[in-house]
């Protein structure tokens, strides 16, 4: 019997891998590859477009109740506790509103839309992330500061959805249901009480173009980013039912707190009050025409209408989040040093002093880290290529290594 011999190289069976028989000949891998790279080339073949949904519709898995939600974000984010019970309560409602059957009698749900304020550090990103892998929907951060209004240098609000698409995948299904975590929101604040003495395009028009985007209309969004790809085809994307929580520092609106709270009464009932208001966390009384005084237009501010704030870290809570969560830094750093088959062990009092040195630099919970990692790096670098079986970190050692590494920096 003739060996079977591919139709377009001649090369034999023996000598491919896989040979796909036809009607009247033969045809191997590689020729195969080579004829689909050329078809592809040409533009006869057009791959499935990015717009359509997927084969799998997105189902949310049952949806936990407020006290579930919270319970999940106390293992993973220290304190906050009335941000917390804020932020499981709105999302909770705003996942079971996406559920509610059709009502004869015309009651429909509005979204609640949420704005975090609180000082860098203080958790306000790892509460929105920690919420999103929980409830399993797409989620992304977006920094609100590269926004600009359209056609001015930077990118449009509508770009936050083409990385939201991203993330789902291209499912249009799933993306309208995720959530939207925009960051820095008090970068664009309203740069004067006059907006028509300076072009403000990253202020106040940028806020005015989240309006409808928040509110929940049809976008039409350039799956692959706006200002690149001028000819890409739209996908439509419905706002209605995604969430978005914003979250910023607002640093400097405490002095707007104290002049509200300084002013809003008059008479011996206005003293009694002010010596009652705690002036060391006055963000604790944030209200929205704070917001309001600080920047933010109303119509915005009427769009995000669950307001809350998240506390200033003291040393008992940075002590808690350098040891006590899931995802804790000690316990990375512990992960990394098993992996090379090494114990790591760290003394009580070297979390003590690092605790101190992060209050110093007043960075928040992520000043904790860079402490950490200027304390290890040398011991990161030399202990993998030595063979040591356990390593420990003694307060001498860390004070040591942070003060070569304060002196190396300066």
């Amino acid at each position: 019997m003739p060996k079977k011999v591919c139709s377009f190289c001649g090369r034999s069976e023996d000598e491919v891998k896989l040979l796909i028989s036809g009607l009247s000949g033969y045809i191997c891998e590689d020729c195969a590859k080579q004829a689909y790279d050329i078809v592809k080339q040409t533009g006869v073949l057009k791959e499935e477009s990015p717009s359509e949904p997927s084969q799998h519709p997105f189902k949310l898995k049952k949806l936990p109740k407020p006290k579930e939600i919270k319970k999940y974000l106390d293992e993973y984010v220290i304190g906050q506790d009335e941000a917390k019970e804020y932020l499981s309560v709105s999302v909770y409602n705003h996942y079971k509103r996406l559920q509610q059957p059709a009502d004869d009698n015309g009651v429909e749900i509005e979204k609640s839309n949420i704005i975090m304020v609180g000082s860098t550090g203080t958790g306000k990103t790892l509460l929105a992330h920690t919420i999103a892998k929980l409830l399993n929907v797409p989620f992304t951060i977006v920094d609100a500061t590269v926004f600009t209004e359209a056609g001015y240098v930077g990118e449009d609000v509508e770009s936050i959805l083409s990385r939201l698409l991203q993330v789902a995948d291209y499912n249009v299904e799933a993306t309208e249901r995720g959530i939207v975590f925009i960051d820095e929101i008090d970068k664009i604040a309203r740069k004067g009480d006059n907006p028509s003495i300076t072009r403000d395009v990253s202020g106040e028009g940028v806020q005015q173009s989240l309006l409808k985007l928040l509110e929940g209309t049809m976008v039409n969004v350039p799956p692959q980013g706006g200002r690149k790809h001028p000819d890409q085809e739209y996908v439509h994307v419905n706002t209605k039912n995604i969430l978005f929580i914003c979250g910023g520092a607002f640093d400097g609106i405490e002095s707007k707190i104290a002049q509200r709270l300084n002013t809003h009464t008059v008479g011996y009932n206005s003293v009694q009050n002010i010596r009652k208001v705690n002036k060391g966390d006055l963000m604790q009384y944030i209200r929205p025409q704070d917001l309001r005084s600080f920047g933010l237009i109303p119509e915005l501010i009427g769009r995000l209408p669950v307001l809350t704030y998240l506390k200033p870290l003291d040393r008992v809570a940075l002590r808690r989040i350098l040891v006590e969560p899931k995802n804790s830094i000690i316990k990375q750093y512990i992960k990394l040093f098993s992996m090379d088959g090494i114990e790591l062990t760290i003394d009580d009092a070297v979390f003590d002093f690092v605790v101190d040195k992060a209050i110093d630099f007043k960075l928040g919970a992520r000043g904790l880290r860079s402490i950490v990692e200027s304390i290890m790096m040398e011991a990161m670098f030399e202990i993998p290529s030595k063979r040591l079986k356990k390593f420990e970190v003694t307060l001498d050692y860390a004070k040591d290594q942070f003060n070569r590494a304060h002196l190396r920096s300066a």
